[in-house]
């Protein structure tokens, strides 16, 4: 499917948190974004903003680098939505992270899912049954970090969101820029 179909117009934003440090004997769910990190994760924010895709409500992982990802993020935005931290977002597979989903309220109709690959990358891969563009070739080869996938498709619940029926209509790889 290509995104049509009945009910509202939603929007699935999927964003991998930014790049993190490997500081020696710190466990993988504590691990703090790096320096690049703390550049590029406030430039997805303002890309997001540029592209009038700000969520009604986020979804992040617990882990400290997608909460520090969140935090720079929202930090762009004037009023930033409500976020749920969410432990079940932190290593879960695309059949794990849709089920998240699944449970979100009707009432919102763009929602951020800030989490971790390889299941983010795998959620949009099985989620896209189209895309605009080369967007699904690039998330193909790689969904770096601080990238963002928009998946756009129509429906009364977000329950009724199931693989296949979004179409990818943006792609954003966000970098900020180095201080000299």
């Amino acid at each position: 499917m290509n995104g049509r179909g009945a009910g509202p117009l939603r929007r699935l934003v999927v964003l991998r948190h930014a790049k993190s440090a490997w500081p020696v004997g710190v466990p993988d769910h504590e691990r703090p974004l790096a320096a690049r990190g703390r550049r590029d994760a406030p430039a997805a924010g303002r890309a997001l903003a540029e592209a009038d895709c700000l969520p009604d409500l986020a979804l992040c992982s617990t882990a400290v680098r997608a909460t520090q990802t969140w935090e720079a993020v929202a930090a762009q935005w004037g009023t930033p939505p409500p976020v749920r931290l969410d432990p079940r977002v932190y290593a879960a597979d695309a059949a794990e992270l849709l089920d998240v989903v699944h449970e979100v309220p009707d009432g919102v109709r763009t929602l951020l899912l800030v989490g971790h690959n390889p299941g983010l990358e795998e959620l949009v891969l099985d989620l896209a049954g189209d895309a605009l563009d080369d967007a699904l070739d690039t998330v193909r080869t790689k969904f770096p970090t601080s990238a963002v996938a928009v998946l756009a498709w129509h429906g009364d619940t977000w329950s009724a969101l199931t693989p296949g029926t979004a179409l990818l209509t943006d792609l954003i790889v966000a970098r900020g820029e180095k201080k000299s």
